[in-house]
């Protein structure tokens, strides 16, 4: 199985190979059996990804019942555990909610008393936004930011941009936040410091206003790095045989670089972004709680330190979900960038 290294020294796996060029691209058959391949693994890796939370939260010290804010007697305590459920053994508990999860119930937030697919639901479009808002600014900034790194290799704009993006990776992303907060927000008061919408207002305006600073700050998170695996593809590729062969033949730079470089520079590329995905909706849990943004970061928060396992498993189901969906989009985008890549 071919391997590439990442910019941040990780390992990404591909299963694409190079195939002899043919017109007919990649076959039908091909794909729809290796996209069921890849669905089947990730219901694995979901419900392995929900059991291991279901049962690390549950052999966690203390329960819902353990942080009461009020006293209650040990025959109120007993009775409240066997009104939650908590009575019964760990593996049956979640093979109940495994059962109820294949039809799309989630379970019931111990501390609401509310359906955890409902609040999911309703949290699950600002992280989305947030989140993808982010990815795009990484991709529309981090991308062009390697070419030109590759295409000045050892310049000082090189030197430049490595070392904005050496301190992009180092920099926390709640200190950031609080930086841009009191420089946009408190000093110059051009853009909103919290919140989706303003009390007074909620056109898409305002909205967008809303999502510049948390955007910026949770692009940090992966943007550097897209830009330094940009850089090493492009190096890497702008040495190839065709790319000398198509200057040798008198093409412009510019085709050179944008038909023959980049489009073969990316394949690498939209590997390490998809395997970025799971960090960048890790990174809402921060960013989130920084800029009072509501999603499932602030609610994945609020689960935690209410031990609201069921909450906690339903949104560790998400976010897994959300990782498998993104890798399958990464395979399909292989076909995109080149067709003759066929499945392995």
């Amino acid at each position: 199985m071919p391997c590439t290294t990442s910019a941040n020294g990780g390992w990404l796996r591909s299963d694409l190979r190079f195939a002899p060029a043919d017109r007919s691209g990649l076959a039908a058959p091909a794909v729809a059996r290796f996209l069921l391949q890849r669905v089947a693994l990730g219901a694995l890796v979901i419900v392995f990804a929900s059991a291991l939370t279901f049962f690390f939260v549950n052999l966690a010290p203390g329960g819902p019942a353990s942080i009461m804010r009020f006293d209650v007697s040990p025959e109120q305590r007993e009775a409240l555990i066997r009104l939650m459920g908590l009575d019964r053994p760990v593996p049956q508990r979640y093979i109940e909610w495994l059962a109820g999860a294949l039809h799309g119930d989630l379970g019931t937030s111990l501390l609401t008393n509310e359906p955890v697919t409902g609040r999911i639901a309703d949290r699950l479009p600002n992280t989305l936004t947030l989140a993808g808002s982010a990815l795009l600014i990484s991709i529309v900034l981090g991308i062009p930011i390697g070419v030109v790194q590759a295409v000045r290799r050892g310049k000082p704009i090189d030197h430049l941009l490595s070392l904005v993006s050496a301190i992009g990776l180092s920099v926390p992303v709640f200190w950031l936040g609080i930086v841009l907060i009191l420089v946009f927000a408190v000093s110059l008061h051009v853009l909103p410091s919290a919140g989706v919408t303003s009390v007074s207002s909620d056109t898409f305006g305002d909205r967008l206003a809303h999502l510049v600073l948390p955007a910026i700050a949770l692009a940090t998170t992966i943007l550097p790095t897209v830009a330094r695996f940009t850089r090493s593809s492009m190096i890497e590729v702008l040495h190839e045989d065709y790319v000398r062969t198509a200057t040798s033949k008198g093409l412009r730079p510019r085709t050179v670089m944008m038909r023959h470089a980049l489009r073969n520079a990316l394949i690498p590329v939209v590997s390490a972004i998809g395997a970025l995905v799971p960090r960048l909706i890790g990174g809402t849990v921060v960013t989130e709680a920084v800029f009072g943004w509501p999603g499932m970061g602030r609610l994945a928060l609020e689960a935690a330190q209410g031990r609201d396992y069921p909450l906690v498993t339903g949104l560790t189901v998400v976010v897994a979900a959300i990782a498998v969906v993104a890798t399958l989009l990464v395979d399909l985008a292989y076909t995109r960038i080149d067709p003759r890549l066929r499945l392995a």
